[in-house]
């Protein structure tokens, strides 16, 4: 049985369950599952008895309990150092940090207006000029790390990071609703969803018989 366990939401849209579920699985690091459905009279209560916060995710190991999508990865850094979580170099983490931070903080307009929903049909939503402008903010912290720091492998590092993670429900709304994407975007965007832990997410999604969100959500 896995030392770790992790509680996460529904696979279609939580996309905070994304992150460190898509770190573990590139990583190789063997973990239980456990998926507390979102949107139910029970979620406030089933949430409650497991999360600090009642919200996911939340990671238990060896009797620790590690909440928050950040916290959850750093303690992984701290766990398997290998793994390169954070860059080596001090320029790229110091860079790497600051990017996966400002995601943890900011964009609300672009997560709000393109809510993750892996069920909803590929099709061009607009932003307004607020939401437009974080869009442009994005792409161009993915232009910066991809053009300084990323040389060595198709992420924004080279190697998978924790920005990936970070960044990975980003990536599936751009490829949602962003239509016709720049072709370094469309680079990055395609790159991250090729891998085989996003591809592992995508049909456990596909696989859920629950009614929500709906496909025109």
């Amino acid at each position: 049985m896995a030392n770790f366990q992790l509680y996460i939401g529904n696979k279609c849209f939580s996309s905070w369950s994304l992150r460190p579920w898509v770190a573990m699985k590139h990583l190789g690091i063997e973990f239980e599952e456990t998926l507390v459905r979102l949107r139910t009279p029970q979620s406030a209560a089933n949430l409650a008895s497991i999360s600090p916060t009642g919200q996911v995710p939340v990671l238990i190991h060896d009797g620790r309990v590690v909440w928050e999508t950040l916290a959850i990865l750093e303690y992984l850094t701290d766990l398997f150092p290998d793994a390169k979580l954070w860059p080596t170099d001090l320029g790229a983490r110091a860079l790497a940090r600051s990017v996966a931070t400002e995601m943890h903080s900011g964009f609300r307009d672009v997560r709000s207006n393109w809510p993750m929903n892996l069920r909803r049909r590929k099709a061009h939503k607009p932003l307004d000029a607020e939401g437009d402008r974080q869009r442009a903010r994005i792409e161009a912290i993915w232009r910066e790390c991809r053009e300084t720091h990323g040389k060595g492998g198709p992420f924004l590092f080279g190697h998978f990071t924790a920005a990936d993670a970070m960044y990975a429900p980003v990536v599936t709304r751009f490829d949602t609703y962003g239509g016709e994407l720049a072709p370094d975007t469309r680079a990055y965007v395609d790159a991250m969803l090729a891998t085989a832990a996003m591809k592992e997410w995508y049909a456990g999604a596909a696989a859920e018989p629950f009614p929500e969100p709906s496909p025109d959500e």
